[in-house]
């Protein structure tokens, strides 16, 4: 648990957006601009998901930004909110502008590879390059709803009881296909957050099936799954196969939800090394 008086996820940087709200991210290097997107589940943030990936990205050439979406980490969460695909990429647009960025490229894990998707799809000019990490969006929401991960995710978030260290724990087994790697130090990093975050950040969350639409990203694509992941099921890596026109897909025997942490290294220097051709 983290020590009294400390956060268990550091607090970074803010931007307010013309909407009026406020985007909490953190920001490290300098060169192309790359943006981390998270997942959806309780608690997430941008640190959480990426505090093992951005510093080496930073630390090889590449300016990286990891904000927490609109409803998670730091950033604001409004009760009245619908947390609809649309309004997420239209928070993501806001923030480029008030940082002032152009054009970048985008790693998105989850929630957060679906959003990649949606938002390379509406705004082709300003996406340079996709990674995108067992990414949703690509099967019919009833799919995702059979996954043992997702029925976990909202027994947790949508109990009587509430929100517990304990239920994440039982969550975040299911992240992993090595569940030793779900330490104290994560679990503390995602209650922390999630006890604050309303209802309707998962209740309205909606995501369309965006497979038919691969076809029309005009950007190279980097996929990356684990085969034993139990929240976005492996056969959409195949789905970026075949439907997108400039992609490459790695899948990883003996890996769960988060490439990012079960491969970390891995992880890191192939996407660097795709960034950067």
């Amino acid at each position: 648990m983290a020590e009294e008086g400390a956060k268990a996820v550091p607090e970074g940087k803010f931007a307010t957006l013309e909407n009026g709200h406020r985007m909490h991210y953190h920001e490290a290097g300098s060169g192309p601009v790359v943006m981390f997107l998270h997942g959806s589940g309780p608690g997430g943030s941008g640190y959480s998901n990426f505090k093992g990936n951005f510093p080496y990205f930073a630390e090889h050439g590449l300016h990286a930004i990891v904000p927490d979406s609109m409803g998670f980490g730091y950033s604001d969460k409004p009760e009245d909110a619908q947390y609809t695909m649309e309004f997420h990429v239209e928070n993501f647009r806001q923030l480029l502008d008030a940082l002032d960025i152009d054009k970048l490229s985008l790693v998105g894990n989850s929630h957060g590879g679906a959003v990649a998707i949606a938002f390379a799809l509406q705004y082709p000019e300003r996406i340079d390059k996709l990674v995108l990490m067992a990414p949703g969006g690509l099967e019919q929401r009833e799919t995702y709803m059979q996954m043992a991960g997702i029925q976990a995710m909202m027994k947790s978030f949508f109990s009587r009881e509430g929100i517990s260290r304990e239920g994440m724990r039982k969550v975040f087994g299911l992240q992993l296909f090595d569940p030793s790697l779900v330490t104290d130090q994560v679990i503390e990093e995602r209650f922390s957050i999630a006890k604050d975050q309303p209802k309707g950040v998962i209740a309205t969350q909606t995501v369309p099936h965006m497979t038919d639409r691969l076809k029309d990203l005009q950007c190279p694509v980097f996929g990356l799954w684990g085969m034993n992941d139990q929240f976005c099921p492996p056969s959409g890596a195949q789905h970026l196969a075949e439907n997108c026109s400039n992609c490459r897909v790695m899948t990883l025997t003996e890996c769960g939800h988060w490439v990012m942490v079960e491969h970390r290294d891995l992880f890191n220097r192939l996407c660097v090394d795709f960034l950067g051709e």
